[in-house]
């Protein structure tokens, strides 16, 4: 643990995930360097479970991981016939009924869903290696702050899958169809550079500037009123699915809500 963390309340510290809180901040830190933050099925209901444990006084929460690297991405062990002590492996999954396969990867989902919560902002703090699953939770986020060092990729679709962790609507939000079919399909790296050039990440520093920057961040966005944060990030949201006029209405309806709060008339 960190000199930071030890000034925080430690909430949650299993399955290779630690959540700590510090008043309107949470930081969950992926915490199994020596295999690269390789992610699994524990994991997952890890993550999951941070998410229910969060204090409603919290605000912002920074998704960080320890070692060189983010996250490398699935534990190959899932495709192994044993896979994990106590898991089916996904072998076995596949030999399962249609329901039950939904079922086992809609749960898998759960634990990169939470992090778009309106009431919150979420932020990815990515170094080294963010592959497949890796990259799709950094893309869970609402924004990213990289390392100069860091790799994205998406590898599903050269293993013969796809990515089914909620990562391709973002993806296709950020970077737009064209490019994300061709990061999807060829599997290749992005770099600082062009995930900075293409909106993958908000912000690129040097490795050893990472957690500053996070936290500069942070302070900014904890400056604003928490209503009206929720509220703007409820437009934003929903801009992309509504027509113009829809968005005006949206718009109009926020800032009614907003300005008799502000008179101290709202619900």
């Amino acid at each position: 643990m960190t000199t930071s963390d030890a000034v925080r309340d430690l909430v949650l510290d299993q399955d290779g995930v630690r959540l700590a809180v510090d008043g309107e901040t949470a930081t969950v830190t992926l915490t199994n360097p020596a295999k690269r933050n390789a992610q699994s099925p524990a994991l997952w209901r890890a993550l999951v479970q941070a998410g229910r444990s969060l204090p409603g006084s919290v605000r912002v929460v920074v998704l960080r991981a320890e070692g060189k690297s983010f996250s490398a991405g699935l534990d190959r062990q899932a495709f192994t016939p044993e896979g994990f002590d106590g898991e089916p492996s996904f072998l076995d999954l596949a030999r399962g009924s249609d329901e039950a396969l939904d079922a086992a990867i809609a749960e898998y989902q759960d634990a990169f869903t939470w992090w778009r919560r309106r009431d919150l902002i979420t932020i990815a703090a990515v170094q080294g290696h963010a592959i497949g699953a890796g990259f799709q939770l950094a893309l869970a986020c609402d924004l990213r702050v990289v390392a100069r060092d860091v790799q994205f990729a998406m590898r599903e679709t050269s293993l013969g899958l796809v990515p089914d962790l909620t990562g391709t609507h973002p993806l296709v939000s950020l970077v737009g169809y064209a490019r994300a079919l061709e990061i999807c399909a060829t599997g290749r790296f992005v770099h600082a550079e062009e995930a900075e050039r293409t909106g993958l990440a908000n912000l690129v520093v040097d490795r050893d500037e990472l957690d500053a920057a996070v936290s500069d961040l942070t302070a900014a966005l904890l400056t604003a009123p928490r209503d009206a944060v929720i509220e703007t990030k409820a437009l934003l949201q929903g801009a992309a699915d509504r027509a113009p006029g829809e968005q005006y209405v949206a718009e109009r309806a926020a800032q009614a809500r907003r300005l008799r709060d502000l008179a101290g008339i709202g619900d």
